[in-house]
């Protein structure tokens, strides 16, 4: 069993910021004097079914404290999902319903236990919709009395919409209530966060000493970089890896990503020491070094770390297969699909079939995915977003580098609406 001050070096190893250090120390050794495991809290919004390499980095941590003998407490947050996270938005999120939230969330548990040990001695997972569908509008009004707007307003995000005149609506400003609300609930000893989350954990803080809570410890962790290499991996942007994806789309995207972002996905997303890391940087420096082929094994590592080393692989071969040697994968996907406000099987609107066939979340990517040449019909690139196709014989429809559906005739339902 490790002491409390071993625990303390493993566990801040890989932080951005705690907050605050000697009161980590002060809970660890008072675990141990107790004979009782910390309570280590991490939310997950379902604004999407996917979680991906950039929250695998707060699993990875949970999963230290697991293996150090505390209790990981994983709130998937059903009412939080329906208000949406301000952090970092420059406008209000679109709102979803507690039925899309729901669905989203499914998978969650599953994929959770991809990294942490899904033990109930030493995982629980809750919906923070077991308080807050419970709470009386006096419970609400009790709420939102611990807080100022004044605090709230002094959040960068909020700070920027209300000086450029962009609207701020009042569901936003209980976001950082109800996380943390949800430590008062569970009694959070620590609580995990990417670094844009430092706000609503200093909150989270305050709230739970206004509810006479011991505050939690806030561990900040790196944000990861998405596949574009700019902006913060992000279900809303689309720029993500996803942990349950199939090998060959991590293997897919993981080369797609910028060579400068090669050695931090080693560091943040592969979980490499620091010392091979430190290796890996001076391998790319080097003249002779191809990039891609540092690349190829990163993204070989990653598919092994989700699936194994045989599916790592056979995703290696058939991205070779289709990329160097314009080949297709060996499983196409068939669906079934119904295409709504289309009249006749002979002329089906581009826009509608691409929708249909899930190879984009709405008409409006669909238009945007077609204009920027990223849609093919049997390797034909599709550029009029206008343009119809007749489906009275099979089709081959691609959207970007790696997604393929064979459209059959007998697969497809016309069916009402848009």
């Amino acid at each position: 069993m490790a002491t409390p001050k071993e625990q303390f070096e493993i566990l801040t190893e890989g932080t951005v910021e705690v907050i605050k250090e000697e009161e980590l120390e002060e809970k660890l050794v008072r675990a141990e004097r107790e004979g009782r495991p910390l309570v280590v809290k991490q939310g997950f919004d379902p604004s999407a079914p996917d979680l991906h390499l950039g929250h695998a980095i707060g699993l990875r941590k949970l999963r230290q404290f697991q293996d150090l003998g505390h209790k990981v407490v994983v709130i998937i947050g059903d009412y939080t999902g329906m208000v949406g996270d301000p952090s970092e938005r420059s406008e209000t999120r679109p709102r979803l319903t507690h039925e899309e939230v729901m669905a989203n969330a499914r998978t969650y548990q599953i994929q959770l236990s991809k990294i942490v040990d899904p033990d109930p001695a030493k995982l629980e997972v809750v919906m923070n919709g077991g308080w807050f569908s419970e709470m009386t509008f006096a419970d609400v009004m009790n709420l939102a009395g611990k807080y100022t707007v004044a605090r709230i307003l002094e959040r960068d995000d909020f700070t920027n919409r209300w000086q450029n005149e962009l609207p701020i609506s009042i569901h936003e400003l209980f976001y950082p209530l109800m996380q943390g609300y949800d430590s008062v609930e569970i009694k959070a000893d620590v609580e995990l966060g990417a670094t844009e989350q430092k706000f609503n954990c200093l909150v989270a803080r305050e709230i739970q000493k206004a509810y006479g809570v011991a505050p939690e410890v806030v561990m900040l962790l790196p944000v990861l970089e998405g596949t574009d290499g700019v902006k913060r991996m992000s279900k809303s942007t689309g720029n993500y890896i996803g942990i349950d994806e199939p090998p060959r789309e991590i293997y897919g995207k993981t080369m797609s990503i910028p060579d400068e972002m090669i050695a931090r996905y080693f560091e943040l997303a592969a979980w490499l020491p620091e010392s091979e890391v430190v290796a890996i940087r001076k391998e790319l420096a080097a003249p002779e070094t191809n990039p891609r082929d540092v690349k190829r094994r990163l993204a070989r590592a990653l598919v092994s770390l989700y699936h194994d080393d045989d599916a790592a692989a056979t995703a290696e071969e058939e991205f070779d297969r289709i990329f160097a040697k314009g080949g297709l994968p060996d499983e196409i996907p068939e669906p079934a699909l119904t295409i709504g406000g289309q009249a006749d099987i002979a002329s089906v609107w581009i826009v509608a079939l691409v929708k249909s066939a899930g190879l984009a979340s709405s008409n409006g990517e669909a238009r945007r995915l077609i204009k920027q040449g990223g849609v093919r019909i049997d390797g034909e690139v599709v550029r009029d977003a206008d343009a119809t196709v007749s489906l009275d014989e099979p089709r081959l429809l691609q959207a970007g580098k790696r997604r393929f559906v064979r459209v059959l005739p007998d697969n497809v339902t016309l069916g009402e609406g848009e």
